[in-house]
């Protein structure tokens, strides 16, 4: 114990201190950097443990994803008196290095009246690398959602063709940053006699599970639907199918068969919310129709409703996560979007986006997956 004492004692004045501070904070880097996998928190979170711990001012610099230097970027985080960073002392400057070697960004860090010490350098370096090795992973995490995601639009956003009387436009939007895959989905389905089948629907559940049932269900549908039965009696063969395999989740589903030359539409539900109409004037209607119960419950007792259909109107199919919100009661729900009023004379394409706009589909709690169509005017004889 004498001798060690004796060794602290021939210690440079402050550099106990010194080396017990860059050990506390090299214990709390990890706890402070990377609590989640999002690059700007990343980022913000660096540049502000610098500031707690041994600097006056730090920003962080990323460059885009194929490594190229980031000099010329602007910063994506900083904290601190930020001008010190541009001042006559030049600012310690490190590269964001990931594993494999790429060169992520650069972090840079000053303090006021002097530059950074031994000690300090290196905790700066030490949080470089720790942020680096977070950054390299969210990126990882963000190509991977990218094509998980592209490969969820692939299966929902395209549906098979319609007859060309018929102009459709649809979309799916993911339930918020984390979710890749979910069980909604519509489909269009070309019949005989210039007629379409229109299908938008919702398995019960998130994930991976949910959008393999999702395809299995459309498959399902594909087939039956092939058959030009009705679209009651298409859900009731379809929940017979489904019902035998015990392993499927239950799922809803709309169907509208639309019929041009005679003007109607034929609907028909399984458990799903009502579809509804866009009028020339932009004003909505919902379709009040019978609503069987979901499919795969074997149950059937699927019904089904007519109404006029005519070049004028637009109809919208959508799965719940459209109108639904956390506490909201689903009627009142349903108001906001019958409350709608659109620009008059709005087709299928705008009629989607300007519902999405209106109802803040973007912040949905759940998947959103949304399917708009008019019959096509003939041209004058």
């Amino acid at each position: 114990m004498a001798e060690r004492a004796g060794e602290r004692a021939a210690w440079p004045e402050g550099e106990h201190e010194a080396v017990l501070a860059r050990l506390d904070a090299l214990e709390h880097a990890a706890a402070e950097i990377g609590t989640a996998l999002d690059e700007r928190t990343v980022c913000a979170e660096l540049a502000a443990f610098l500031v707690r711990r041994v600097a006056d001012a730090a920003d962080v610099t990323l460059g885009p994803p194929d490594g190229t230097p980031a000099a010329a970027s602007a910063p994506v985080a900083a904290a601190g008196d930020t001008a010190l960073l541009d001042g006559p002392r030049p600012p310690l400057a490190l590269p964001l290095t990931a594993g494999d070697g790429t060169v992520l960004g650069r972090v840079r860090a000053a303090r006021a009246g002097r530059g950074l010490t031994a000690h300090e350098t290196a905790v700066v370096a030490h949080a470089a690398r720790l942020a680096a090795l977070h950054l390299g992973h969210a990126r990882t995490l963000a190509a991977t959602e990218a094509t998980a995601l592209h490969l969820q639009r692939a299966l929902v956003a395209e549906p098979g063709r319609p007859h060309p009387n018929l102009e459709i436009a649809g979309r799916y939007l993911p339930a918020g940053p984390r979710t890749l895959v979910g069980g909604d989905w519509f489909e269009t389905v070309r019949l005989h006699f210039g007629r379409s089948l229109l299908v938008v629907g919702d398995v019960m559940g998130h994930g991976l599970d949910a959008a393999v049932d999702m395809n299995a269900y459309r498959g399902a549908l594909r087939e039956v639907a092939a058959t030009d039965l009705p679209p009651h009696r298409v859900l009731r063969q379809l929940d017979a199918v489904v019902a035998e395999d015990e392993g499927r989740r239950p799922a809803t589903c709309l169907l509208i068969q639309v019929d041009p030359a005679r003007s109607t539409a034929t609907f028909a539900s399984a458990g799903h919310l009502p579809p509804a109409v866009f009028a020339a004037d932009g004003s909505a209607e919902l379709v009040d129709l019978p609503v069987g119960p979901p499919l795969g419950t074997g149950l059937g007792g699927y019904e089904p409703a007519v109404r006029t259909l005519t070049p004028a109107d637009t109809l919208l199919l959508f799965t719940d996560g459209l109108v639904e919100r956390r506490g909201e009661d689903i009627d009142h729900s349903l108001a906001r979007l019958a409350a709608l009023r659109l620009p008059a004379g709005s087709g299928p394409a705008a009629v989607v986006d300007e519902v999405l706009r209106g109802l803040d589909a973007h912040t949905a709690e759940d998947d959103v997956a949304v399917l708009a169509a008019r019959v096509r005017e003939r041209p004058a004889p």
